[in-house]
């Protein structure tokens, strides 16, 4: 039957043609995109009232850039980065409480990595403070302290830390410290040692380079101290704390000369420790891991041949990374065994996404279909099976 205009429209020929995932995200543009972000938004919300109390002290979102190459040659949008390498060069925002993305928007290749920082910055304040955090602290490295919005951050009562550059005037303020205004910097050890201790390994590397001749550098020691700091675009000072760096370079066997570094932090936070501010900062390395992961599971790639419609790929691929996040905040943790539950609960939250799917989703079952009832027996055991059953039952799976 041929269709004319008056003849209204059956369920088939409502539905798009069976198209590809590329041709999919074609259908995207920058409004589709902010709509969809705010979708994703009010399922995060609805997911984050199941958890307690302490679960919306203090929201901690971290932000950086990264860059997804392309081999292709008619992508529209992509550009050459400052690594020569050609593709795209998309912003993440995420929430370092869960490794949930709350933003995630894409640029050309050659961009800077804080363009369009801000505007996202205050959309993912606005999502945790809708969530209900009390609080609200952002990182982020040097790119992205921005001085023209620091004073608007300031008066709405979020706290920031970010790496600061290392500019001559406040590399000359550091060397003019008094050196009683230096204190040791003491790190804490990366994990808790359990048993006898051990004897310390050979390290191969630095045997190799000592053998070659090659220049060898070796932190010999950190002190941290801080000064105000009134940056030219802001109407009021702020607490600049800065890292020594005392750095030995040695050739072979011989020790050559002593170079000390500087790295500076600028944070409106005055409550904390100087200490704390710095390892604050470097807990954002944190957001490195999470950037490898989306990647991992193809995410951060760009298949499609233009800038928007690889966005939409980018956020919707990295859906499956934020829905891991929201399966293990789902899990309970209460009775008896609720610390125990909390442990699971927070190990499947920092796993990476292959554990989480080997673990959690490829379960294999035998389904044995009986008079009115269906049994699913499992065919094999692993350690997160229990938190998944309990995750079923709250699901209703």
């Amino acid at each position: 039957m041929t269709r004319t205009s008056s003849t209204p429209l059956g369920p088939a020929d409502a539905i798009p043609d069976p198209t590809t995932a590329g041709d999919f995200c074609r259908r995207f543009g920058a409004e589709d995109i902010d709509d969809l972000h705010r979708a994703i938004d009010d399922a995060r919300i609805n997911a984050w009232k199941s958890q307690d109390e302490s679960f919306f002290n203090e929201a901690t979102i971290d932000v950086d850039g990264t860059l997804v190459g392309t081999t292709g040659q008619t992508k529209l949008g992509m550009d050459i980065s400052y690594k020569g390498v050609w593709g795209y060069h998309p912003l993440l925002v995420s929430l370092a409480n869960t490794g949930e993305v709350l933003r995630l928007f894409n640029r050309s290749g050659n961009r800077p990595s804080e363009e369009g920082a801000a505007g996202y910055l205050d959309q993912a304040i606005e999502v945790c403070r809708r969530g209900g955090f009390r609080k609200i602290r952002m990182r982020g490295d040097t790119a992205f302290s921005q001085t023209e919005h620091l004073d608007g951050w300031d008066g709405d009562g979020v706290k920031f830390q970010f790496g600061y550059m290392a500019a001559a005037n406040l590399v000359e303020t550091a060397e003019n410290l008094d050196e009683s205004s230096w204190q040791e910097l003491q790190r804490p050890a990366p994990y808790k040692r359990k048993g006898a201790a051990r004897s310390k390994p050979l390290n191969i590397k630095e045997q190799i380079v000592k053998e070659r001749g090659f220049v060898n550098l070796k932190l010999q020691g950190e002190q941290v101290a801080e000064f105000d700091y009134q940056p030219a675009r802001c109407e009021k000072a702020y607490r600049m704390v800065v890292v020594r760096k005392n750095i030995s370079k040695e050739k072979g066997e011989e020790r050559l000369f002593d170079e000390i570094r500087y790295l500076f932090y600028i944070t409106n936070d005055r409550q904390r420790s100087a200490a704390r501010i710095v390892f604050g900062c470097n807990d954002r390395c944190n957001q490195e891991n999470l950037i490898a992961q989306l990647a991992a599971q193809r995410a951060l790639h760009a298949p499609v041949d233009n800038l928007t419609s690889n966005w939409a790929y980018m956020l919707m691929t990295s859906l499956a990374w934020t829905l891991k996040a929201r399966a293990a905040l789902q899990i309970p943790a209460v009775g008896r065994w609720k610390q125990q539950h909390q442990l699971e609960r927070e190990t499947i939250l920092r796993m990476e996404f292959k554990t989480f799917v080997n673990g959690l989703i490829r379960i294999p079952v035998q389904v044995v279909r009986k008079s009115r009832r269906r049994i699913l027996r499992v065919l094999s055991w692993n350690e997160f099976l229990p938190a998944f059953f309990r995750l079923s039952r709250v699901l209703n799976l």
